[in-house]
């Protein structure tokens, strides 16, 4: 924690200096690799990540994803409005110029379509996590694409580019599922002794202008994920109904609703 806070004072002062003489600071990128770092996650990138006009489609397995793949590639996020709600973190998503939207609000789908043309645009990546929950990372949950809707029609220029997200065997250990609270998920990953690898395969990029709107877009970026993934475990992976997402490995073994 300590770390995390004197990784802040001296990257925000720097980020907001930048920002008077010019746009597209590197500071929230940098924070949040050497964040990523300070919680014990050694990326290793497989692959060539795309540096602009790129929407990347990815596994979600932990908040540690996110710091993992902004220090690697300085994409922005899709995330959930919750979370522009919480203290200190919203501001640090707004930092990285986060795009929060509401899954209940159906009457605002085109006014968040619209943000996150505008954050393509100007951010020159996003990243999106179509499963809208996260896994113990030996299983893939079907994408939910009202999120991929930003690509009938694609923006001129945009590729997709799919990205697995590997934390071996200790995703059973980071992943936040079942009903653990974010805090005591945080207290628990940040608590951990060492580190450990997390493996981040970017992809063969497409272009969505080749598949006929948002699902056939989103099947063919998770038959991209799924394919790689059993590649990286070395055997099947574990599969759960839609509406049901396992608990950790060492906690009961039942299915938790997803809330």
């Amino acid at each position: 924690m300590l770390g995390l806070v004197a990784l802040l004072i001296i990257f925000v002062p720097l980020h907001y200096l930048y920002r008077i003489f010019k746009y597209g600071s590197p500071f929230p990128m940098l924070f949040l690799r050497y964040a990523g770092r300070l919680a014990g996650a050694r990326v290793r990138t497989i692959g060539t990540p795309l540096r602009r006009d790129v929407f990347f489609i990815s596994n979600h397995v932990s908040w540690l994803d996110i710091l993992s793949l902004a220090g690697a590639s300085g994409t922005a996020f899709v995330a959930k409005a919750e979370l522009g709600e919480v203290p200190v973190i919203s501001w640090l998503c707004r930092l990285n110029r986060t795009v929060f939207v509401k899954r209940e609000n159906r009457l605002g789908v085109a006014e968040q379509i619209n943000l996150l043309r505008e954050a393509l645009a100007d951010n020159w990546s996003v990243t999106v996590f179509p499963e809208g929950t996260t896994t113990d990372g030996q299983s893939l949950l079907p994408f939910k694409t009202s999120m991929l809707s930003v690509l009938e029609p694609p923006p001129p220029g945009v590729l997709v580019q799919p990205v697995l997200l590997d934390y071996g065997e200790v995703g059973e250990d980071i992943g936040w599922i079942g009903d653990e609270s974010g805090v005591n998920n945080a207290k628990r990953v940040l608590s951990r002794r060492g580190s450990f690898e997390l493996r981040m395969h970017f992809l063969e990029p497409f272009s969505p202008e080749e598949f006929r709107g948002r699902k056939a877009i989103g099947a063919r970026a998770r038959a991209a994920i799924e394919a790689a993934l059993l590649t990286a475990l070395g055997k099947p992976l574990r599969h759960f109904k839609h509406d049901v997402v396992p608990v950790r490995y060492n906690a009961p073994k039942e299915s938790v609703p997803i809330e």
